[in-house]
């Protein structure tokens, strides 16, 4: 079964994100659990943990199927080790932000090397990072994203995430978050059903399929291969309706968050619906 959401607002409190989902008829939703464009951020009360989880139970969606984000600030791959430190503290708080929430997913950005090292160097970077926070906390599943490749971020080969994978102290505690502009961006076709094909069995081989935790479904604005992050409506970009149509037939993807970051939010309960008509 599949469940399908979008990155709905938590302004006034997370505890609002499950309301702002249910308007929308989302089955799944992703957050941020503070301003993600700060640093750092009030500590969650205790009367705001259990109005989100009330809340959550209300809208009848499981903690399995949120998928909260972290700050855009973060970059674990940092070549300046003052600067890397301070985005694992601010990593960790979010972290435990979710521990508290009861959610067991945290969706990241891998980092950048900022020009300063090789891509190798920040790839070891990031992983030592990783294996930090995962000494530090419990529960919670570290899934990185994959990115377009835009100026130095790292991530946009599949092969890096599948080193991020490889080189985790804790296999169970990682995973994969596969964004259909990113991945359409940084170069692997998913527009026919043999170019899906394909890809999928890329990732298969590169990174495997257990380590898959969520989805971000986004039309891309910019074409194949331009490492330019610009989401679009469904159906509205240079990938079309057809490979959201694959995604929501294909078994491998049940279960998990399948998120939209879609530009026009006014209209994410008309996409929800029309992804769900695609099952055949």
């Amino acid at each position: 079964m599949k469940f399908v959401g979008a990155h709905v607002s938590a302004s006034g409190g997370v505890f609002n994100a499950p309301i702002n989902a249910t308007k929308i008829g989302a089955k799944a939703f992703a957050l941020f659990t503070k301003n993600q464009r700060q640093w750092e951020g009030k500590s969650l009360t205790q009367e705001e943990i259990d109005r989100f989880k009330a809340e959550l139970e209300k809208a009848q969606i499981l903690p399995k199927h949120v998928l909260p984000h972290d700050s855009y600030l973060i970059n674990l791959g940092h070549p300046e080790l003052e600067a890397r430190e301070k985005s694992l503290n601010a990593f960790l708080d979010e972290v435990k932000r979710c521990e508290a929430l009861g959610l067991d997913k945290l969706n990241f950005h891998p980092g950048s090397h900022l020009k300063q090292i090789s891509e190798e160097a920040c790839l070891e970077l990031i992983s030592a990072s990783m294996n930090e926070v995962l000494r530090q906390t419990n529960g919670v599943t570290l899934v990185v994203e994959n990115t377009a490749g835009q100026g130095s971020n790292m991530g946009y080969k599949m092969e890096h995430l599948g080193y991020l994978m490889e080189h985790s102290i804790d296999k169970e505690r990682v995973g994969v978050c596969i964004d259909t502009c990113h991945l359409f961006t940084s170069g692997y076709d998913i527009r026919s059903e043999e170019a899906y094909r394909q890809t999928m069995e890329k990732f298969a081989t590169i990174v495997g399929f257990k380590y898959l935790k969520g989805m971000h479904l986004n039309d891309s604005k910019p074409d194949l291969g331009t490492h330019v992050d610009r989401h679009d409506s469904i159906g509205k970009g240079k990938l079309g309706v057809e490979p959201f149509r694959f995604i929501m037939n294909d078994e491998r993807m049940d279960e998990i968050p399948l998120i939209l970051e879609t530009i026009d939010d006014s209209i994410w309960a008309e996409e929800i619906a029309l992804l769900y008509s695609l099952v055949q």
